[in-house]
C-alpha cells in the first residue's frame, strides 16, 4: 500500500513514543520494527514476568539487544486521545503472580491503587491470535470450524465456489512457512480451475 511513501493514502506515522501490548513473538517483531522504523522509544508492555512470556527467549534478547524497554507485570486498563483523537498516552495498572491458571502459567492479580499513567502516541496490540469474526457473520455459505478458522479441502478450497484460503485462517497460529506452503498449494488449484474454465 505504499506505506513508505508519504504521498501515499496510507503513509507510515511517524511515531516517537511507542507501547507494544503482548509478549509473544509477534510483540517482539512489531517492537523490533517500530525501532527500525524510527520510533524514539519502543516500550513492551506484558502483564506476567519475562518468565511466563510466550515469545522465544532468542527474540526476547534480540529485542532487548535493540533497547526495546520491557514492563512486566504491567497491563493498560485505558487508551487516552487527544483532542484530535489521536493516541496521546495510556493509563496502566501494576501487577504480581497469583496462583497457576488451568494452564499451569501462573495468574497475574492487579495490585490495587497501583494506577500509573504512560505518555505514548503510538500502541500496537500484539495479544492472541484469534481470526476474525466478520468473515463468518458476513460470509453466508462459508464453512467455519468451531475456532472460527475456514474448513477448506486438500486443495485450499473452501465451501464456496472459486473461493481459497490458507494460513492462519485455516489453521489457526501457525508458521510463515506453512502459510507459503499453503498459498502454493492453493495457487495451484486455481491455475487448474481457470484452465478447464
Amino acid at each position: 500500500m505504499k506505506g513508505y511513501d508519504d504521498r501515499a493514502a496510507t503513509p507510515i506515522f511517524p511515531s516517537r513514543k511507542v507501547a507494544v501490548l503482548g509478549g509473544g513473538n509477534v510483540a517482539m517483531d512489531a517492537a523490533r520494527c517500530a525501532i527500525r522504523l524510527g520510533a524514539e522509544e519502543v516500550h513492551l508492555i506484558y502483564r506476567r514476568t519475562e518468565a511466563e512470556m510466550p515469545a522465544r527467549v532468542e527474540e526476547v534478547a534480540h529485542a532487548k539487544e535493540e533497547g526495546i524497554v520491557f514492563h512486566l507485570l504491567q497491563n493498560p486498563t485505558r487508551i487516552l486521545a487527544d483532542e484530535r483523537g489521536w493516541v496521546c498516552g495510556m493509563e496502566l495498572l501494576k501487577y504480581e503472580l497469583g496462583e497457576p491458571d488451568a494452564s499451569g502459567r501462573r495468574r497475574p492479580v492487579e495490585i490495587k491503587g497501583s494506577e500509573f499513567g504512560m505518555d505514548v502516541d503510538t500502541v500496537i496490540v500484539a495479544i492472541g491470535n484469534e481470526s476474525n469474526p466478520l468473515i463468518r457473520q458476513t460470509t453466508p455459505g462459508l464453512e467455519t470450524s468451531k475456532w472460527g478458522t475456514l474448513v477448506v479441502d486438500g486443495n485450499g478450497k473452501t465451501s464456496l465456489d472459486r473461493v481459497y484460503a490458507g494460513g492462519d485462517i485455516v489453521l489457526g497460529a501457525a508458521t510463515v512457512i506453512l502459510a507459503m506452503g499453503e498459498g502454493r498449494r492453493a495457487a495451484a488449484a486455481i491455475n487448474q480451475m481457470l484452465a478447464q474454465s
